[in-house]
């Protein structure tokens, strides 16, 4: 087990922990998280035989907090730089939400020499024409005027779905994602949610010629699955759509033990 940092062409350090040893498995977190929000499923992957490695994108957790390059070209291309750093090949690419459209704008960029395997999980929608622009714009209306009490008001309501009558979601899942949330950049995080509206990943997501695994829940408050995973699954070339029923968009924890057994179920397919 290991931590480290990767330096890319403009000087900006991406952290990265490099889990386990064989086939690499890589995680891409979503807004505005880091590689912490992936530690259940990194740990359980790990301990089932794979390397996983999971890296904070600029401007979040422990990675550099750049003042430009806030945008999925330069993630997708900081991703690339990790992966060819670490001479990773046969991957299975894992992203959640933006980190969803991280991978996708990766695929569209630089190609699959390297991938072996795809999951989407509460991916963002591929079409600007289905952004949820009305919620972005308040959200980055909350962001502004206290982004501390956002990251609150997001992680005890509909990220995790905790305002749905019989949720329990725990204290501390909600914390986690509060404490990671205030560890990213200001600039960064509202400049990843600035650029969401203008992002388009239709063509990415028509350039996968891999297995691709898209996994959403039916009660995602933050990402509907019509224009979430089942918009990805339209797109995405004999893509295997998962639904969970009641699920939230935060189903990594919510749901964090089925979707650690969907994940290895997929990767032990390799070479099937």
């Amino acid at each position: 087990m290991s931590v480290s940092h990767v330096t890319i062409h403009d000087g900006t350090r991406i952290f990265f922990k490099d889990w386990g040893a064989g086939r690499p498995v890589v995680l891409s977190h979503g807004w505005p998280l880091n590689s912490d929000s992936w530690e259940a499923q990194q740990l359980f992957l790990a301990g089932c035989g794979y390397r996983v490695i999971a890296h904070d994108r600029r401007g979040h957790g422990r990675s550099t907090q750049t003042w430009h390059g806030n945008d999925l070209d330069t993630h997708a291309d900081d991703l690339a730089s990790l992966i060819d750093h670490l001479d990773l090949r046969d991957i299975t690419l894992i992203g959640f939400a933006t980190g969803a459209g991280e991978v996708a704008r990766y695929i569209g960029r630089h190609g699959t020499a390297r991938v072996a395997q795809a999951v989407l999980v509460s991916a963002v929608p591929p079409s600007p024409d289905d952004m949820p622009v009305e919620m972005i714009d308040r959200i980055l209306s909350d962001f502004l005027a206290d982004r501390s009490q956002l990251y609150r008001d997001l992680a005890d309501g509909p990220f995790f779905g905790d305002n749905r009558p019989g949720a329990d979601i725990s204290q501390g899942i909600r914390d986690a994602f509060w404490l990671q949330s205030m560890t990213s950049g200001h600039r960064n995080a509202y400049q990843c949610l600035t650029a969401l509206p203008a992002t388009d990943l239709r063509a990415d997501l028509g350039r996968f010629d891999v297995p691709t695994l898209i996994i959403h829940g039916n009660d995602d408050q933050i990402v509907p699955i019509d224009v979430g995973g089942r918009a990805c699954a339209t797109l995405v070339p004999h893509a295997e759509l998962v639904v969970y029923p009641g699920a939230p968009h935060g189903l990594a924890h919510t749901h964090q033990h089925r979707l650690s057994l969907d994940l290895l179920a997929f990767l032990k397919k390799f070479n099937d």
